[in-house]
This record gives C-alpha cells, structure tokens and sequence, in this order.
C-alpha cells in the first residue's frame, strides 16, 4: 500500500510538471533519449530500481528547481538528493580509452586557458579548472549549467550575460552553432530538445529564423572556420576581467575518433581597434 501510495504522489508530481512546462510524454521521452512507452512507465513510477543519475536526468528535462529535485527524490527514493555521490556516465566501457581520456583530463588542467571536451550535442565530457574558475560564480540552474551543456548554458542561463559581454552576438554565434550542428546530426534528440527550447522563446526564436541567417550571411559562408573572430568575456577574477575570447577548436584524431570536439577559449588583452562587429567563432583543426 505504501508503495502504491508513493507512486501516485510520484506520477502526480511528474505529471504536473510536465503539463506546466506543455510537454508530451513523446516531448519529454525525447529530452531523456528514450522511448515513449519508457517514459510513460516513469511517469507511473513503474520502474525496478531509481538510480542518481535516471533521477537528475529526469530533472533536467523537465527543467526542475532545487527544490523540486528534491521532491522528486523523496517521491521516487524516499530521501533527498546527494549531489556529491552523482553517478558519471561512463565514456567507454574500454580500460585503454578509459585511461586515456583519465590522461587527457589532467593535461587539461595543466592549461592555463579556459579549455573543455564536448560531443556533438555540446555536452561537455570534461573541462579544466580555468574552465570550472570562468564559471564559479553561475547560480544553480536545472537544464543550463556550463558544466552540463555550452551551449544550453549561452542560451538560456540567466547568468551568462555577466559573463558574455554583448549578449546577443554570443547567442548569434551560438544559434548559428546550433543550427550547423543540427544540419550534420539532424536525428540527434538532444540537438532537437535545445532547438525546441529555443522555439519557446520568442526572442531566441525570432534571432534563430531571422537574425542568425542574416548574420552568417554577413559575417562569411563558412561561419565555422571564420577568421579573426573576437568576442568580449568577462572574467569572476578582477585581476583578469574584461577580457577578449578567441573561441579555437583544435581537436586530436583521438578525441575525433571517440565524437569529442576540444575547444579553448583563448583570453587576449583587448585592443582598442577591436569592435562590436569582430564578433563570430574562429576554429582551427589540428591533425
């Protein structure tokens, strides 16, 4: 009886959530990668076991607080969540790419430049702690954490304008990523998960149909690989602060090999020659 009892207060929660947000159970299942059915079985609290991780990615498609993950915890598991004891996806099931991406991590943090690893939908497998120090000061937020997803966090976190100057041409740029991403992986759920996001904001819905096209038309065909692209960024750190940012992806076969893409983003003195318009993403491939 108990537990029949916790699953209705789960489904209720989870229910509620989605119909607040206007989400399909297809819409959610889709932001989880998952079936429909599968989802549904969720929503019922029809599942064997709840680990951490099934629970915060629950928590993230359905956009949830704090303090709404909290609850849902105690619905699904009957305690709160233990955010420290996260568990980490596995990138391969392989000991030697294990050990080596294990190795490539602590050459990131060697750097001194703000650098991270993402995969074609812009998750981030790891960063370094120039990285993690740009963005210590961003509030908790439930689906755009820098640490979760660059570009989510670009997009729609309410913090990133204190750290991007100029806004709007980073969320061009990143729309204009977006949009290039989607054309090499069109069936990819979380590609199509941001894009829905950005179709529920009505500015980033008119800047993504009518000022990025615009603005790829200006700035070159080959937005990707556009040369002597330099954005403003302003650092949590006073003795670095404002800052221009060179955003360079140069990326291993070995990391190619496994979907990664590695990016840094080169901080330089900004120069009085620099302006508003020198605005766009510039890349390099390395071998």
């Amino acid at each position: 009886m108990a537990s029949e009892i916790q699953a209705k207060r789960l489904q209720h929660f989870l229910k509620g959530r989605r119909d607040h947000l206007e989400l399909s159970q297809e819409d959610v299942a889709e932001r989880l990668d998952i079936s429909t059915r599968s989802y549904g079985s969720w929503e019922r609290g029809r599942v064997t076991q709840w680990t951490d991780e099934k629970l915060y990615d629950l928590a993230e498609a359905l956009e949830m607080s704090e303090y709404q993950v909290t609850r849902l915890f105690l619905y699904a598991v009957g305690r709160a969540p233990q955010p420290d004891l996260r568990a980490r996806r596995n990138e391969s099931q392989d000991p030697d790419v294990a050990a080596f991406l294990g190795d490539y991590t602590v050459m990131l943090d060697a750097l001194s430049l703000p650098t991270l690893v993402i995969d074609q939908r812009w998750d981030v497998k790891m960063a370094n702690k120039a990285y993690r120090d740009l963005f210590r000061g961003v509030h908790a937020h439930p689906t755009a954490m820098p640490s979760r997803n660059f570009l989510r966090f670009g997009l729609f976190h309410p913090d990133a304008p204190s750290i991007f100057v100029d806004h709007l041409k980073w969320q061009l740029a990143m729309l204009a990523q977006l949009s290039s991403s989607l054309e090499r992986h069109s069936d990819d759920n979380g590609l199509q998960a941001i894009r829905r996001d950005v179709y529920r904001h009505p500015a980033l819905l008119d800047a993504y149909l009518t000022d990025m096209p615009n603005w790829v038309l200006g700035s070159g065909a080959d937005l990707v690989h556009h040369e002597g692209a330099v954005r403003e960024l302003r650092h949590p750190d006073p003795r670095v602060g404002l800052q221009g940012c060179r955003l360079v992806e140069e990326t291993p076969r070995s990391l190619k090999r496994l979907g990664l893409m590695r990016l840094t983003l080169v901080l330089i003195e900004l120069d009085e020659r620099l302006t508003p318009e020198r605005c766009g993403l510039h890349s390099h491939h390395a071998a």
